[in-house]
């Protein structure tokens, strides 16, 4: 039996995934936690083989810094990120944290029970795109790499020169793409671009 501890700070969300690990005849459930900073001490005092980690959990902790601790400590353990939210670069961060899948759980093709077997079993899933945010008159699909990592420090709360020092750009350049993604998404400022890039949860500030 593979043995599943499920982080998650929805007490909807944590009953469903109890529930599909209870109706399985593979799976057990190990334990079952709302914070992610005690999912790696929860893999040191008890036998965790499957790991189906959210990124954003109670008292905002990060499940993907969470998950990185785990395959640390136990590169053995198999992790399934899980989210409801669009940011765009949760994807990469996982994968850099060592992660073999990736599921967004309003979002996703494929359901989860599929995704642990297809993970147990040594494939790595992941979605092969981003869900595609409207920001604006734009499609979040239509900005740029380089476009989303200024749109980010912009998030952040960063003035132009700020921005362009940590990118290594000039301000002008900071400067055209900002007017870039304005002239995409039909804003008049940069303000209201950030803003609503965070409603709609496209970039998530501090993660």
């Amino acid at each position: 039996m593979v043995r599943v501890l499920v982080v998650d700070d929805s007490v909807t969300v944590r009953a469903l995934f109890e529930n599909i690990i209870n109706d399985s005849e593979e799976y057990i459930l190990a334990g079952t936690l709302e914070n992610a900073k005690a999912a790696p001490i929860f893999c040191m005092r008890e036998q965790v083989d499957l790991v189906i980690m959210d990124v954003y959990t109670k008292n905002r902790e990060n499940g993907l810094e969470a998950a990185a601790e785990i395959k640390k400590q136990f590169p053995g353990i198999k992790i399934i990120i899980s989210t409801s939210l669009p940011e765009a670069s949760f994807q990469e961060k996982a994968k850099g944290a060592g992660c073999e899948s990736f599921w967004y759980k309003e979002l996703g093709d494929i359901d989860l029970k599929s995704i642990m077997d297809r993970t147990m079993s040594g494939e790595s899933v992941y979605p092969e795109n981003n869900p595609v945010i409207e920001i604006g008159m734009a499609k979040s699909v239509e900005f740029t790499p380089m476009e989303m990592e200024v749109l980010r420090k912009l998030c952040d709360g960063k003035i132009n020169k700020v921005i362009g020092e940590e990118l290594h750009m000039s301000e002008n350049t900071v400067k055209f793409h900002i007017t870039n993604m304005l002239s995409k998404a039909g804003y008049s400022n940069k303000y209201q671009l950030a803003i609503d890039a965070v409603e709609q949860k496209l970039i998530v500030p501090g993660f």
